[in-house]
């Protein structure tokens, strides 16, 4: 019987044969295999769509929507509230008024809109004498003092505005925060810095530092902060201040600086012993003093003094009795003062200027009422 022929007509051998017959029947690795129905669908579809590689049983799912601006938002809104609880008064501050916050506020540089905040209703003690009062939050001593930046102004250049600023800062603390003077010694170092040619105020210190009943316009505390040291003494050794200093051109080219200052006194009674709840009270005192710096080729001054164009004062918690040229804290008598209801003052609402009546007593001879010291 004749076999079937190769391409070129060989026949082929009955092993080669038997062993092809034997393979048919048993397959072998690498003979082909029909695919299934559905591996053809597969084999179609990445035919047809021949970018897609996913295999039939894969699975991607749908990519979830990004919420951040919605987390962003909760989280801001979580501080927010978290800020308003524990810091309520520097929250405020953000809004123009003059906020508070458990450390010092920063330097005040412009006028606020509005009073401080309320702060809780805490007694002053001897180891506190600033609690419940806004003053806990105010710098110490000169550090509450700011003076603007140095431009050159009148008949100064920049340097010398710089000086005549720090020389005025310099008086303000001379006069309002010198141990010395508030025990009631001589404000030498603060006189030293006024013109000895302005005769007006001259005349003043001579009086307001000479006598011992001096009258309302020759009242030392116009200038000068003073206790009696057999009277009261002060807790500790910080007072509290908050004001600035600023400047302008003035007349016959003078640089004119007003200081606008508040000074928190915390005194307690000077005899006795006062024990750990003894009585605090805060003498508060706003200045405002207008000082000129004046041309020395068009006014008879001395190099770096200054000469005074105005000064005032609000007071709480001083007296408001007739001057004795010293402050008077009511010790044990707050509630024997006569109080003029419709006169009352908040002595840390620095919004406003400084009141030009003194401060002291109201017109019948009674005294102002302060809504908080």
């Amino acid at each position: 019987m004749s076999r079937a022929g190769g391409q070129d007509g060989s026949s082929v051998s009955d092993e080669e044969w038997e062993r092809f017959l034997q393979e048919s029947v048993a397959g072998t690795a690498d003979a082909p295999v029909e695919p299934s129905a559905r591996a053809r669908a597969v084999q179609r579809r990445l035919a047809e769509h021949p970018g897609q590689q996913a295999g039939w049983r894969t699975y991607t799912p749908a990519r979830p929507r990004r919420r951040t601006g919605w987390y962003v938002t909760g989280l801001v809104a979580a501080l927010a509230l978290l800020a308003v609880a524990v810091f309520p008064h520097r929250v405020a501050g953000w809004f123009g008024g003059d906020g508070q916050a458990g450390e010092s506020l920063a330097a005040q540089t412009e006028r606020p809109g509005q009073a401080p905040g309320a702060e809780p209703a805490l007694r002053a003690t001897l180891a506190e004498p600033f609690r419940g009062s806004p003053a806990v939050h105010w710098a110490d001593g000169a550090a509450g003092i700011t003076v603007s930046p140095a431009k050159a102004t009148g008949w100064m250049d920049a340097a010398q505005v710089a000086r005549a600023l720090r020389r005025s800062k310099e008086f303000m603390v001379d006069s309002g925060l010198d141990p010395r003077v508030l025990r009631g010694e001589r404000p030498t170092k603060a006189i030293a810095l006024l013109n000895p040619h302005q005769k007006d105020v001259q005349e003043y210190l001579r009086a307001a530092l000479s006598s011992s009943t001096p009258t309302p316009e020759t009242d030392p505390l116009l200038l000068f902060s003073r206790f009696r040291p057999e009277r009261a003494r002060l807790v500790g050794d910080v007072v509290k201040t908050r004001g600035r200093l600023t400047y302008r051109e003035g007349k016959r080219g003078a640089v004119e600086v007003t200081a606008d200052v508040t000074f928190v006194y915390p005194v307690t009674p000077a005899t006795g012993d006062s024990g750990p709840d003894g009585e605090v009270i805060r003498t508060i005192v706003r200045r405002e003093v207008v000082m000129s710096w004046d041309d020395p080729a068009k006014v008879i001054t001395e190099p770096d003094t200054l000469s005074l164009v105005s000064y005032t004062l609000d007071m709480t918690n001083g007296g408001c009795a007739a001057p004795t040229g010293y402050f008077v804290p009511p010790f044990g008598a707050a509630d024997e003062q006569r109080v003029d209801a419709s006169h009352r003052i908040d002595p840390y609402d620095r919004s406003e200027p400084v009141a030009r009546s003194g401060g002291t007593a109201s017109k019948d001879g009674g005294c102002t009422t302060a809504t908080r010291s």
